[in-house]
C-alpha cells in the first residue's frame, strides 16, 4: 500500500548539516556519518518510518 505525505518541511541549515527526520524522529545524520546518503537510503528510511 503506497502512503501518501501529508506535509513536508525543508530547514535550511549551515555548516554541513544534513539531516532528516519522520515525524521528529531522525533516520540520517550527515553530522554524525560525516557522507551524504545516497538517494535510496532516505526513500527506505522514510518508507520504513511511514510504516509505523
Amino acid at each position: 500500500m503506497k502512503q501518501k505525505i501529508a506535509n513536508l518541511t525543508l530547514v535550511p541549515a549551515g555548516g554541513g548539516c544534513f539531516e532528516v527526520a519522520v515525524n521528529g524522529e531522525l533516520i540520517y545524520s550527515k553530522l554524525k556519518t560525516g557522507a551524504f546518503p545516497d538517494e535510496q537510503a532516505i526513500l527506505d528510511g522514510v518508507t520504513e518510518r511511514l510504516k509505523k
